[in-house]
């Protein structure tokens, strides 16, 4: 079998809270990742290994990905929204559904044909929350959605999940991955479903993982050979495309998402609780632009 991991786990750097939303930035060749109840954005350059404040008083970033031209689309918990950074300059795509707001958009991808799918989970909003500002859940539940930006038409593709989180094509994106984070305490296990994707939107879902009650699954990315490279309590796991586990990594703290980055795009790098770490892979992203 392939060597997956090539390298030991690295940290790069220490001092945040929540770390979380990682995406590695070809045209700054920076991993820009948030720092949640602080409020702020952070980057990464390998080139130097120094770390900066991208920006601050940010509303609460948090699961972010590259559009086809080049720009971040990120999701806000504070400002309840999708929205677009393109060069510093953030704009919003979309805020609410059925003219209701939406919960604390969590994470998000964007498909080959530039529509935007993401998770809408409450954490952001919950009480006590110091991810966001406390809220309703005005719409009555916790979807996945996919915005079209052409027609800003915005659909409803999964409604039965309770608190959706991260989430992933396939390569050939006939799949959508999926992560619940509702966990036992609210009477579901912690799981990443599959579901088929059809006609713009998906069909019935099945489970693909099932993880023990502290290795939640929260955010995730799927290679080039349809492996699933999640997040899983203090560790890292890599799942086949049937769901057989692969190989697993553990973390000094618990991990919250990861990216796969670096100049040839085999880099690992990986959000844990205070720290970002790398971790060097034989494999690139199924969804790798630029």
């Amino acid at each position: 079998m392939e060597e997956l991991i090539t390298g030991t786990l690295e940290k790069l750097f220490e001092g945040t809270v929540w770390a979380e939303g990682p995406l590695w930035v070809p045209e700054s060749q920076t991993v820009r990742w948030s720092d949640i109840p602080n409020n702020r954005i952070l980057e990464f350059t390998p080139a130097s290994g120094a770390t900066r404040e991208y920006a601050t008083g940010v509303e609460y970033t948090n699961g972010r990905t590259l559009d086809h031209d080049g720009s971040v689309v990120q999701c806000s918990h504070g400002r309840r929204r999708m929205e677009r950074d393109h060069d510093g300059v953030v704009t919003g795509l979309v805020d609410s559904f059925g003219g209701r707001r939406l919960n604390s958009p969590n994470d998000v991808v964007v498909a080959g044909d530039g529509t935007v799918w993401f998770t809408d989970p409450p954490y952001g909003i919950m009480p006590g929350t110091v991810e966001g500002h406390e809220g309703q859940q005005e719409y009555g539940g916790c979807y996945v959605f996919r915005f079209d930006p052409v027609s800003e038409e915005l659909t409803p593709v999964i409604t039965d999940l309770v608190h959706p989180n991260g989430l992933a094509f396939s390569p050939d994106e006939s799949l959508l991955y999926v992560a619940d984070t509702a966990g036992p305490a609210r009477g579901v296990p912690f799981r990443i479903s599959a579901y088929a994707v059809e006609d713009g939107g998906c069909g019935e879902g099945r489970t693909f993982v099932q993880l023990e009650d502290d290795a939640v699954s929260d955010g995730f990315r799927v290679d080039v050979e349809g492996r699933v490279w999640t997040s899983a309590g203090s560790s890292v796991r890599v799942y086949s495309p049937d769901g057989g586990l692969l190989a697993a990594v553990d973390v000094p703290e618990r991990v919250s998402n990861l990216c796969f980055g670096g100049p040839d795009g085999s880099d690992l790098y990986i959000t844990a609780t205070t720290s970002l770490y790398r971790l060097p892979t034989s494999t690139q992203d199924a969804a790798r632009r630029g």
